[in-house]
């Protein structure tokens, strides 16, 4: 925690000498993208993309789920979709998985949670994708789950009405942690291929 500490004291400092300028984002925000992914550590959504500060809005929950859009449930994701859609006004929402994920991974082999009985919850209730890991292994079944994200998201009203308008567009990426790789669907082939 003490590198944190120390980082976050000089911060000021090294924005000013790579001549960030951190003043004119008190005007306001204009992201160009909604950044949808893991709470995994490793995934680093300005570090992959190269995005200074203001340019990505980011709803990361985990395993990067995006829950079904329902008013007599609200939640802090739909609310922060809705947000970036209708206020903020995106021109792209990115729905991201990763290699590794422990949360796909668990979801995928129905392993026991019971220690975590709020991930547990979460998991089952936010997640209709229960696939086993099979032949494909655990990459193909985060891949799965980025689609099954990006149709809960077609799901939502503000992103639903921007893509029925083609105002806005939506993609799927998939990361590789220990790589740096990253793979984008492609729906005509139902696949990720390097972007």
């Amino acid at each position: 925690m003490h590198a944190l500490i120390e980082h976050a004291r000089s911060f000021r400092d090294r924005a000013a000498a790579d001549g960030a300028p951190l003043a004119p984002l008190a005007q306001g925000q204009t992201p160009l993208a909604l950044f949808i992914t893991c709470s995994d550590s490793r995934v680093v959504p300005s570090l992959i993309t190269g995005a200074k500060p203001g340019e990505l809005f980011e709803l990361r929950t985990a395993g990067g789920i995006v829950p079904r859009y329902s008013l007599d449930r609200p939640s802090a994701e739909a609310a922060t979709i809705e947000f970036a859609v209708e206020v903020l006004q995106v021109a792209d929402v990115v729905v991201c998985g990763h290699s590794h994920c422990a949360a796909v991974a668990a979801l995928a082999r129905g392993d026991d949670l019971t220690t975590v009985p709020a991930m547990a919850g979460w998991l089952s209730a936010a997640s209709d994708r229960t696939d086993d890991l099979g032949a494909d292994g655990l990459d193909r079944a985060v891949q799965r789950h980025v689609v099954a994200q990006m149709e809960r998201l077609r799901a939502h009203p503000a992103i639903r009405r921007r893509l029925d308008q083609g105002r806005i567009g939506l993609h799927g990426w998939f990361y590789e942690v220990h790589t740096g790789t990253v793979l984008t669907h492609r729906s005509g082939a139902d696949a990720f291929r390097p972007l």
